[in-house]
């Protein structure tokens, strides 16, 4: 354990670093935010676009992996929502605890994480959870929080999530480079050449943002966001190897990055789309804090495991 924890403690360094910087106003909300844009507009899409363009989508598209990692999700996912709901919560209050219950940081700490621990071969598993998790559970929060708006139609609600989607970077790379592939034209060596300095910057950077966006946050509402940083660290993770090793079969080395990138903490965006609709941002701003540091440890013996997994 000793040994994964000296190996993911230089990640958890930069995002001290990123913390340190933000908290002594070096770098302000405004810098975190346009090297949050360069990270997740261009490095980043770079990365995925290059991986992407290297893979056949056979490789990519495992059916058995997507529905294990649905079903393990979707029971986390149904959970949260049950205990809001008990609690009389709202459907949107509702909807917004469900998707920080679920929807881990896996383009800023999970990408960068796993391609440097478990290889390349880890970019495929990736790149499915994270296409799941931005059209799937991305979408169906928007769709019940906008759903349960009186002045929405379900035509204007279906439009606002698929203008959303063509408008993530994320998305958008892993299509282009998967069409690239399709098409089987080959990459040049300036252009890969240019790719891959681009995307070597989305791993200090995406680690250096995470840091300095929670600079800003603050541990309000300890009791709600605790029990949602314990549904992303613990159940989620435990969800997906329940589906994955026991229901599906995965493969052993895919099943490891399915269940690791479930135990990362919550992703920033949760709080972007909580702010946006004003629907307790201050408790996913908790839980994204709480669920970064604990993470630390949490990571440390599931990839203890999933590394032995993997062997």
């Amino acid at each position: 354990m000793n040994l994964v924890l000296l190996q993911i403690l230089p990640f958890f360094a930069l995002i001290g670093l990123g913390f340190y910087a933000g908290k002594i106003k070096f770098f302000s909300p405004d810098a975190t935010a346009a090297l949050s844009k360069f990270v997740f507009y261009f490095a980043l899409s770079a990365l995925l676009f290059r991986f992407a363009a290297n893979l056949s989508l056979a490789e990519i598209l495992d059916w058995s992996f997507v529905s294990a990692y649905i079903c393990g999700t979707g029971t986390v996912y149904l959970l949260a929502t049950a205990v809001a709901l008990f609690r009389k919560a709202q459907i949107q209050e509702a909807a917004i605890e469900a998707q920080t219950a679920v929807v881990g940081n896996v383009g800023f700490l999970a990408v960068p994480m796993l391609i440097t621990l478990m290889g390349t071969s880890a970019i495929g598993p990736l790149m499915l959870i994270l296409t799941v998790d931005l059209i799937l559970f991305g979408s169906l929060a928007v769709i019940l929080i906008t759903g349960s708006k009186k002045n929405y139609s379900t035509v204007g609600v279906l439009r606002n999530v698929g203008i959303g989607l063509l408008k993530n970077p994320m998305i958008v790379s892993i299509t282009l480079g998967i069409i690239w592939s399709m098409l089987r034209i080959p990459i040049s060596r300036p252009m890969n050449d240019f790719l891959e300095i681009l995307g070597a910057a989305a791993i200090p950077g995406a680690l250096f943002v995470i840091g300095a966006s929670l600079a800003t946050k603050s541990a309000e509402n300890l009791q709600a966001a605790g029990w949602l940083s314990f549904c992303k660290l613990i159940l989620h993770p435990i969800a997906v190897a329940v589906f994955a090793l026991n229901v599906f079969t995965i493969d052993s080395f895919a099943a490891g990055v399915m269940i690791t990138t479930a135990a990362m903490p919550v992703a920033g965006n949760v709080y972007m789309l909580a702010q946006h609709y004003g629907i307790a941002p201050q408790r996913v701003s908790a839980a994204i804090l709480i669920s970064t540091i604990f993470s630390i440890f949490t990571l440390t013996i599931i990839l203890e495991y999933v590394l032995r997994l993997s062997r």
